[in-house]
């Protein structure tokens, strides 16, 4: 009698499962992130002279798209209806983290950041862990994290 319950829920999932089954496959990998802001020049002159981005693309007042290693880094305005209507700083709020892996000393890295006025948090780590972390922010808000890997 079990097994026969088995056998029709068997059944009746793979049945079920036959007609949702939608996904299609694909080759997907992230090639740019864009960050909508303020001041397209104050990001892309950040960007440039803390990481050393190299510009590729460039309308000072709409759009800026930086090589950043493996991805674009695409600075576009944000609209006006975002805005204020104040000059008061634009400070982001969004959910996004941006991670830097870096081959320098992250200890270094940082203290030069914090002498140019870039708003660092405390280096990290955690147990069994391969990596020191730094979160820090771009004149807008946006949070950047440098990741060093460790030497083991």
């Amino acid at each position: 009698m079990a097994g026969n319950f088995i056998s029709r829920t068997l059944t009746a999932c793979q049945t079920s499962s036959k007609k949702i089954n939608t996904t299609m496959q694909a080759n997907v990998s992230l090639t740019g992130i864009i960050l909508f802001a303020h001041d397209v020049e104050r990001l892309k002159d950040f960007y440039i002279n803390h990481f050393q981005f190299e510009l590729i693309e460039h309308d000072p007042r709409m759009w800026a798209l930086l090589k950043a290693g493996a991805v674009t880094l695409g600075l576009h305005r944000v609209g006006d209806e975002y805005l204020d209507g104040t000059d008061e700083s634009f400070k982001a709020s969004k959910n996004v983290k941006f991670v830097f892996e870096i081959s320098e000393d992250i200890h270094q890295f940082r203290m030069q950041l914090t002498k140019q006025d870039v708003a660092m948090r405390d280096i990290k780590t955690f147990p069994n862990y391969n990596f020191w972390l730094c979160d820090g922010e771009d004149p807008e808000g946006n949070v950047f994290q440098l990741k060093q890997r460790k030497h083991i």
